[in-house]
C-alpha cells in the first residue's frame, strides 16, 4: 500500500509541474520565436484584401498599411506574440501536467467528467479563437481600418495597435465560446434550468446585440449581424444542452457509498 504524501511532499510535486509547465512554454516559445516569417505572415494576413472571407463576402480590395512608431516595438511585438502562440501550441502538455496533479484527489466519476468538462472548454475556447480569426477580427479590421471622417486624414495603423486588437479579440471569442461549457457545468449542479433559457431568450438576444457592438464597435449592421449569430447559435446549443442535461440528471442514480477517492498520490512523474 502506497504511503500517504506530506505536505511539503506534495509541494514538491507542485513545484515540478510549474517548472514542467514553464520549460513547455519556453521551448515551445522559442521554437515560434524562430518561425517569425511564417508566424507574422499568419499574424498579418488579415489585414490583406486577398484574405479568403473578404473573397467568399465578395468585399472590395481595399489597402491597409501598419506603422512602427518605437524604437523596441518591433522586437517587443515579435517576443509578446512568440510567447502567446507558444503557450497555445504547449496548452495540451500543460492542461495534461496540471490534470495529472489534480486528478488523484478526485472520485472515478469526477475524473471522467472532468475529463469531458476540460476537453470541451479547451476545444471550445480553439474554435472561439478560429472563428475570431476567419470571420469577427477581420471585418472588423477592414471596417475600423478603412473608415475616415474626411478624405483630408490617412490613417495610419500601429503594429502595436493591430497586434493588440487581435489578441484581446481572440481571448474574448475564447472565452465567449465557452458558453455552452459554462451553461452545461451549471445544469449539471441544478443551477440552469432549459425552461428559464427559452423564457428568457428575447431577453438574451438584446443582451447578445449589445455585447456585439462592444466586442466590434462598428456602424456596419452587416458586421453586427455577423458577430451576434455565433453568439446566438451558442446560446441555442446551450439550450440544447442544458435541457439534455436536466433530463439526464434527473433519472441519474445517487452515488454509492462505497465509492471512495482514488487512493493514489499526485506523481511526481
Amino acid at each position: 500500500m502506497e504511503e500517504q504524501m506530506t505536505f511539503w511532499d506534495h509541494l514538491d510535486v507542485l513545484r515540478g509541474s510549474i517548472i514542467r509547465v514553464l520549460v513547455a512554454a519556453a521551448v515551445m516559445g522559442i521554437g515560434v520565436f524562430f518561425l517569425k516569417d511564417r508566424l507574422f505572415d499568419l499574424v498579418l494576413w488579415p489585414r490583406d484584401s486577398d484574405f479568403p472571407t473578404y473573397r467568399l463576402l465578395g468585399a472590395e480590395p481595399f489597402d491597409l498599411h501598419l506603422i512602427n512608431t518605437e524604437l523596441t516595438e518591433q522586437f517587443m511585438i515579435h517576443m509578446k506574440v512568440s510567447l502567446v502562440v507558444g503557450l497555445m501550441v504547449a496548452s495540451p502538455y500543460i492542461i495534461y501536467i496540471l490534470f495529472k496533479f489534480i486528478s488523484p484527489a478526485l472520485y472515478d466519476n469526477e475524473r471522467r467528467a472532468s475529463v469531458r468538462l476540460v476537453g470541451a472548454a479547451y476545444g471550445m475556447f480553439m474554435v472561439g479563437i478560429v472563428v475570431n480569426y476567419f470571420l469577427i477580427f477581420p471585418l472588423t479590421v477592414r471596417f475600423l481600418g478603412t473608415y475616415s471622417v474626411s478624405s483630408e486624414v490617412e490613417t495610419l495603423l500601429t503594429l502595436s495597435s493591430y497586434v493588440d486588437t487581435l489578441l484581446l479579440m481572440c481571448l474574448v471569442f475564447g472565452i465567449v465560446f465557452e458558453i455552452p461549457v459554462i451553461a452545461w457545468l451549471l445544469a449539471r449542479f441544478g443551477m440552469l434550468k432549459a425552461s428559464w433559457m427559452s423564457q428568457y431568450r428575447r431577453h438574451a438576444i438584446v443582451a447578445i446585440l449589445v455585447a456585439a457592438a462592444i466586442i466590434t464597435p462598428t456602424a456596419d449592421i452587416m458586421t453586427l449581424i455577423v458577430v451576434s449569430l455565433p453568439i446566438w447559435l451558442l446560446y441555442e446549443v446551450s439550450i440544447w444542452i442544458v435541457r439534455f442535461t436536466n433530463t439526464n440528471t434527473k433519472s441519474e442514480p445517487c452515488l454509492e457509498e462505497s465509492e471512495s477517492p482514488s487512493p493514489s498520490s499526485p506523481s511526481s512523474e
